[in-house]
């Protein structure tokens, strides 16, 4: 009878101690929900944020789906984060979606950038520590790999359906079905947080009829939110897509994109400021107006286009609509193949002008590069290579493969 009782005293106190050994080791993995899950060196996370949550630079956060940070709620994240998305296309498409309402506080610095990027990238905590920002095994051209990062605000945007003029509209790239996808309304001062020095790689999964999610998706985002310093490298769609909203964005680097480098559409009434464009696939600029009744321009200045290289060669250097609304000044574009032209005769877009927009082309030919008649008002032939700051860009992958 003793021994009875020894042996099962014995057993409780090593369940007990297991236990403490568990809990203190699910501590220390900074798991935030009962649904993440550890893999290896990753934490995996399976469903929406609907907590303030903390993601730390000692972990690699792997989106196991299309994950959305909820209304109310703050995700923040680490200078030096790893967030790795598992491949997945159609709806299982995987993405970071910040819901309208949600916050994100992602203020990565230069010696320490947020990287997003897919499951099979062997980039670590400890390559980034090392300044070390590059994959060390997937090439800057493969993309498709998982999603993207899509941010949702409450700022106003020029939309329609059927039904005529709409102030909120599902944002491309995620299912109807997924009402966390929706934006705009009337809150030009609107704040979905912070991102600052963050690079978004090997994106752009497909999720049906050619319909991919961009790098960084910006959809009625306010100008309340701030975003610095960010990198799009080989994303299947386009790198920056705005979908109105008045945000500006400052200091951005897209670097071998599949499809356009810079897009705005619905009215987006914000300022593009320091910018450079490597190769990308499609459209250097697909600038686009308004789709409703609210009518509202942007601005893009301070910009070098590398439109072409020996391994890339991208389409129209400027694409406009009839329609756009926009303002482009101080943007130098080299490298620029026979062929491509600003891709409608500007003076059938009325809503359009141009400022110092240098072609790196002769000047007897700068008219072949121009749709219509006669070249309009502020774009000239010349070499401006110190038009934009490109000592910002120092922290990039684009800056560390020598892309530049």
């Amino acid at each position: 009878m003793k021994s009875v009782t020894f042996r099962s005293l014995s057993m409780l106190f090593a369940a007990f101690v297991l236990g403490l050994f568990m809990t203190s080791c699910e501590e220390d993995d900074g798991l935030n929900e009962s649904t993440d899950t550890k893999l290896g060196d990753n934490i995996v996370i399976n469903e929406n944020i609907s907590e303030n949550t903390t993601w730390t630079n000692d972990n690699v956060y792997q989106l196991g789906g299309r994950i959305a940070v909820l209304d109310g709620v703050t995700l923040t994240i680490e200078p030096g984060t790893i967030i790795k998305g598992e491949a997945g296309n159609g709806v299982n498409a995987t993405a970071l979606l910040i819901a309208r309402g949600a916050t994100i506080m992602a203020e990565g610095r230069a010696d320490a950038p947020i990287i997003f990027t897919s499951v099979a990238d062997e980039i670590s905590p400890e390559d980034v520590a090392a300044g070390n920002f590059g994959s060390p095994n997937l090439d800057p051209n493969i993309d498709g790999l998982w999603g993207g990062v899509l941010v949702l605000g409450h700022a106003p945007v020029s939309a329609s359906n059927e039904s005529g003029d709409v102030s909120e509209i599902q944002i491309e790239g995620i299912p109807t079905s997924d009402a966390n996808g929706l934006y705009g309304g009337n809150r030009e001062d609107d704040s979905s947080g912070v991102l600052k020095y963050i690079s978004i790689r090997h994106g752009g999964a497909n999720i049906g009829a050619g319909n991919e999610i961009n790098g960084l998706t910006l959809g009625g985002v306010g100008n309340g939110t701030v975003v610095e310093n960010i990198e799009v490298v080989s994303n299947q769609d386009d790198g920056i897509e705005w979908f109105g909203g008045t945000v500006n964005v400052r200091n951005a680097m897209v670097w071998n994109v599949n499809d356009d480098a810079i897009d705005a559409d619905q009215s987006w009434a914000g300022t593009l400021d320091n910018f450079m464009v490597l190769t990308p696939g499609d459209n250097n600029f697909e600038l686009d107006g308004p789709e409703g009744s609210y009518e509202a321009g942007y601005t893009i200045k301070n910009g070098i286009v590398i439109a072409n290289s020996d391994k890339r060669s991208s389409n129209n250097l400027i694409d406009i609509d009839a329609n756009t609304i926009a303002h482009m000044e101080s943007i130098y574009i080299t490298d620029i193949n026979e062929g491509q032209t600003v891709a409608i005769n500007p003076q059938e877009a009325p809503g359009v002008s141009f400022g110092n927009i240098f072609f790196d082309v002769e000047e007897a030919n700068l008219s072949d590069y121009v749709k219509g008649d006669e070249v309009p008002d502020g774009i000239e032939a010349g070499q401006k290579p110190e038009i934009a700051d490109k000592s910002v860009f120092g922290w990039t992958w684009a800056s560390q493969e020598g892309a530049y």
